[in-house]
């Protein structure tokens, strides 16, 4: 989800919930303790220099079991970061604490932004030469038994 997308969001949204990929939802006295951006510079494996940006949101759940934050609340958040720190309409990233800080994509259904599991993945597969996908092999195509050349008798061996 973009920047743009989120304050769209928050317009017509009655709470700011945040679902966990196992289900569950972020505590409801959660708080958002950084709304930043963060520059990735680096080269891949296949030595490609890359760039990436993306604005970046840490939730935090303290003990002020009374703390509700708002939408409107979390959109003034959002406009100063913008302000101050000159953040573009980049895509969202989550932080939230389980085991580890854990990295979420984010989503939207209508009511819950949604915490997506963000996963790793080779970005210069061709240079690496990791195929694109599994190939597959007709098991029809594979021969049996019977017509192997080396059954009993074939004279194979």
């Amino acid at each position: 989800m973009k920047l743009s997308e989120i304050k769209k969001h928050l317009t017509t949204a009655e709470a700011v919930n945040f679902k966990l990929p196992t289900g569950g939802y972020v505590p409801e006295h959660f708080h958002v303790t950084e709304v930043g951006l963060v520059t990735k510079h680096f080269i891949d494996c296949g030595g490609t220099e890359r760039l990436e940006k993306t604005v970046n949101f840490q939730l935090w759940d303290a003990n002020d079991f009374e703390h509700r934050l708002k939408p409107q609340k979390l959109a003034k958040i959002i406009a100063l970061s913008e302000n101050k720190l000159g953040i573009g309409d980049l895509e969202i990233e989550v932080e939230y604490q389980s085991d580890t800080i854990g990295k979420y994509d984010l989503h939207f259904n209508g009511k819950d932004f949604l915490l997506v599991s963000k996963q790793t993945a080779c970005l210069a597969s061709d240079s690496c030469g990791i195929p694109l996908s599994k190939q597959k092999v007709q098991l029809t195509g594979l021969q049996t038994a019977d017509q192997s050349c080396c059954t009993p008798g074939s004279g194979c061996c």
